[in-house]
């Protein structure tokens, strides 16, 4: 049938990503007010609210996950600037966490870790000495 423009349509949804990033939160925002908010335009997959490693409060974003990226790109466009709980909340596409390769596998000093992922021996002054050149 259509064949090369079906293609072309997924193609795009993928493009769209179905996760969006949201900014500027108040510190006493919940995931359900969130999934509330934002399933006004579609059905939200799921709403991750990180905490703060020492306070465990919230730290004022978020990332929402819709099932389609038709329903990410409505949430973008109705909700970027939105007054929510007194504060203009930022709404845009999520990006992908990429880490670098080049630290990957490597331990202190950017030297390699040894098979089974410890840190390779040496005496302490010639880790000293690799601080200094640093």
């Amino acid at each position: 049938m259509g064949g090369k423009n079906d293609q072309q349509s997924t193609r795009e949804e993928a493009i769209i990503s179905a996760k969006v990033f949201v900014g500027n939160l108040s510190f006493d925002t919940t995931q359900s007010e969130l999934e509330t908010l934002f399933s006004e335009v579609g059905e939200v997959a799921g709403v991750f609210l990180p905490a703060d490693r020492n306070t465990g409060r919230p730290r004022g974003f978020a990332f929402v996950e819709f099932t389609e990226g038709a329903a990410a790109a409505q949430a973008i466009e109705k909700f970027d600037g939105y007054e929510f709980k007194g504060r203009n909340i930022r709404v845009n596409e999520a990006a992908e966490r990429r880490r670098s390769p080049a630290f990957a596998d490597t331990g202190s000093f950017g030297m390699p870790r040894g098979p089974g992922g410890y840190k390779p021996k040496g005496s302490r002054r010639n880790i000293r000495a690799r601080k200094r050149s640093l």
